[in-house]
């Protein structure tokens, strides 16, 4: 017979959440300056690696100055973006400038910055604000009350198992989300897309602008990170992806082989895309190809009786309008907004008392969404897409685009019968 893992005796917490990448982070950092009692965990060491676009428009900056960490992160790294140029399949161009949107954004620049010094910066963070983080430390089970939600059992490093049992349970554990898959039904939509990622050094022709180049087999999004250092990330269908590129496995098994037969599937991928072709070089992968996915997926619903969800864990459609760490970001928030007061209340958090954020959630993201699917289907359709970038370009729109897929202007900007038509017509 196995032994079990001892369980320790834990105190009571307020909000306990698992996952401390920017969702989690931000949460607890919001929640412990409230001057709440929490604990988040994560199954990685700080800083770290993650497969992720790592960029943000002015609207993600804007969160970062009001979490207190902008000159942080610009100071160990980040790098002034201007906009996105977009190359679609049959040779049409359009370039989204963020100043030149209207109304202009928080500031003229986003952000790139990589996972490493970003999720870092947010969990120091949220220890000096009073927040306990808790490294490599897994979650096992989400623990419960009767009906609700109570908490979470979690194993840390040395293999010893806890139970954080506390009044809100907050999922922030990502695309595979274990609170998730306990408290809801995860829906995965008909694009099951997944992102092959690596840093690379010396692309030519690459300055203060992301790229993005769309073809019949996928897309390709290159990133300047500063420094000679660029982001690629190919996204292509999940029938495209090689067998053995676990989403759950390829980041741990890139960092222990540094030449990986992924690093050769992706580098020929990639010649594939005229824009792309003959940039990067073998030699320039300084960090192993990551993978993560698939996109497409929802859970519904995103609140239980002492549990709710925020970031990915909730919903998360395609990477292509490059916003996944705003949304986490904006997700954080509307948590603080709607479930400071319940938490403070002392009394118990009935999915009643969580139904402000699911309406919030809503109004927040629902424009959005829709924008986003009617982007990722249009690439299906490579004639439609072309004609739809073209008229976007010489018609003066692709700054108002830009402005709605970086979540500084409202989806009814470009939600509407007149945008909608001289895209079309």
């Amino acid at each position: 017979m196995t032994a079990r893992p001892p369980h320790h005796p834990t105190p009571r917490y307020d909000v306990v959440i698992a996952g401390a990448g920017p969702a989690g982070a931000a949460v607890a950092l919001r929640l412990a300056q409230a001057g709440l009692r929490v604990v988040a965990v994560d199954r990685a060491a700080f800083p770290r690696e993650k497969a992720c676009s790592e960029y943000m428009s002015p609207e993600g900056v804007r969160h970062l100055a009001a979490l207190g960490v902008l000159q942080d992160v610009e100071r160990q790294g980040g790098n002034p973006i201007r906009g996105t140029t977009v190359h679609a399949p049959r040779g049409s161009s359009l370039t989204g400038i963020f100043a030149r949107a209207a109304p202009v954004p928080f500031r003229e620049t986003g952000l790139s910055v990589s996972r490493r010094i970003l999720d870092h910066t947010l969990v120091a963070a949220a220890r000096r604000a009073g927040a306990e983080i808790r490294e490599q430390t897994s979650v096992r089970a989400v623990l419960r009350d009767g009906a609700a939600v109570s908490g979470l059992l979690v194993r840390d490093e040395a293999g010893t198992s806890r139970e954080l049992r506390a009044r809100l349970t907050i999922g922030a554990d990502g695309l595979h989300s274990r609170v998730a898959r306990t408290i809801g039904v995860r829906h995965t939509g008909f694009l099951r897309r997944y992102a092959l990622v690596a840093h690379v050094t010396d692309v030519p022709g690459l300055d203060d602008t992301a790229e993005m180049h769309v073809t019949r087999e996928g897309y390709v999004g290159l990133n300047p990170l500063g420094g000679g250092l660029a982001n690629v990330a190919l996204v292509l269908p999940k029938a495209q992806i090689p067998s053995g590129a676990n989403p759950d496995q390829a980041g741990r098994a890139a960092a222990r082989d540094p030449g990986p037969p992924l690093d050769r599937f992706f580098l020929e991928k990639l010649a594939r895309f005229p824009g792309v072709r003959g940039r990067i070089g073998p030699r320039a992968i300084v960090r192993p190809v990551l993978v993560t996915g698939p996109f497409a997926v929802r859970t519904s619903p995103v609140i239980t009786a002492g549990a709710v969800l925020v970031g990915d864990a909730a919903d998360f459609f395609d990477p292509f309008t490059g916003e996944g760490i705003c949304a986490a970001l904006r997700g954080a928030q509307l948590i603080e907004q709607t479930l400071l007061d319940p938490l403070r209340s002392g009394e118990p958090l009935h999915r009643s008392a969580l139904r402000d954020y699911v309406v919030a959630r809503r109004r927040a993201f629902l424009g959005k969404w829709i924008v986003e699917r009617l982007i990722g289907y249009a690439m299906l359709a490579p004639s439609l897409f072309d004609r739809a970038v073209e008229r976007l370009e010489r018609r003066g729109l692709s700054h108002t685009l830009i402005g709605v897929t970086g979540d500084f202007l409202p989806a009814r900007a470009v939600l509407n019968p007149i945008f909608l038509s001289q895209v079309m017509l």
